[in-house]
């Protein structure tokens, strides 16, 4: 088990990303080093459909938006912390909870929004798109060399 102080691992300054640390000077500007971990999603098919379940802890539904636009589906949600948040019996040494914008897109294919159901519980956003017939490809697969 390693030490930690205020729930940082004291190492996790041996192990960054060499890229995340030249763009950003090791620290993601608006999730801090866990940043990585904020919209993780599985995609599962079903026979008739693929449900997607995006992992969106601590959103409320009205800071979530889902838009279907030029074949892909994308996924965003923003959250602002108030400057005027003051406890009156102190001050904070440490604040973690984060406030920005992200976003995700998925390439879809030819699906309308109408065919498109979502439920957002328990911090997880599920969303059900229906299967489309693949289309057929050309009965040739040679091809020629000039």
């Amino acid at each position: 088990m390693l030490p930690s102080l205020f729930g940082e691992n004291l190492f996790d300054n041996f192990f960054e990303d060499p890229f995340e640390k030249s763009l950003f000077g090791g620290r993601n500007p608006l999730y801090g080093r866990r940043g990585q971990n904020l919209m993780k999603t599985d995609v599962k098919e079903l026979p008739q459909a693929y449900e997607l379940a995006v992992d969106l802890p601590g959103f409320q539904k009205d800071e979530i938006h889902v838009d279907l636009s030029n074949n892909y589906l994308t996924i965003s949600a923003s959250k602002g912390m108030s400057k005027e948040e003051k406890d009156k019996d102190g001050r904070y040494i440490r604040q973690e909870r984060y406030s920005g914008a992200c976003s995700r897109s998925f390439y879809v294919g030819d699906v309308k929004p109408e065919e498109v159901s979502a439920k957002y519980e328990s911090g997880i956003l599920t969303l059900s798109l229906p299967k489309k017939n693949a289309k057929a490809l050309p009965s040739s697969s040679e091809i020629s060399i000039q």
